[in-house]
């Protein structure tokens, strides 16, 4: 049996995400489903509950965004499954989870569509990096990199350290497991991000 070459996702820019000035989840939400079906996903009824999208508050989803699914979050028992729905090229802005009334939140992330890249402040910078999106780049810390394909394993280097991921330019789809996520230890290295 033959596996069919999933079809490239249109190509949506900042213009489509944004009226007004003012960010349209319903046209963001349109791509991130897109880009799920283009990789032959299916699309559940709990999905269409729960998928969510952000830019974070900056005004720039083509570059620095993301759309996602938390499949459980579980103070209790301590645990978060996670999917991650990158666009061709977006990056997830750069962020540290820190210690609340809960244990820094400590990820592992597997690739199951596309490639991205997977940046961390913890090592020595890797050298020709890919280019980051101008709202960024000023406050990013994470120069250590690796670029991460489907299947692949990757875990968080070092508890409450600065990371991000970055998409390739087919965008990515990323399985996510972690300790339970508090929003309150989310930190941001860029101050315009707010979740």
């Amino acid at each position: 049996m033959t596996r069919q070459k999933p079809k490239p996702a249109r190509k949506y820019t900042n213009a489509d995400f944004y009226t007004a000035g003012k960010f349209n989840e319903g046209i963001a939400l349109k791509a991130i489903k897109d880009l799920i079906a283009s990789y032959g996903e299916p699309f559940t009824d709990f999905m269409s509950r729960e998928i969510w999208v952000t830019d974070f508050g900056m005004g720039d989803f083509e570059h620095a965004g993301m759309g996602g699914i938390f499949w459980v979050n579980d103070a209790e028992h301590g645990y978060f499954a996670h999917e991650i729905y990158l666009l061709p090229g977006q990056m997830i802005p750069e962020h540290a989870h820190v210690r609340t009334a809960f244990p820094a939140k400590f990820e592992t992330w597997m690739v199951r569509h596309g490639w991205c890249y997977n940046f961390s402040e913890v090592g020595p910078p890797t050298p020709k990096p890919p280019p980051l999106p101008e709202s960024q780049r000023a406050t990013i810390i994470s120069k250590n990199f690796v670029k991460q394909r489907v299947g692949e394993i990757i875990h968080l280097k070092k508890s409450e350290t600065f990371h991000f991921l970055k998409a390739g330019p087919r965008g990515a789809i990323v399985s996510e497991w972690a300790s339970y996520h508090d929003g309150a230890g989310l930190r941001f290295t860029n101050p315009k991000a707010v979740m």
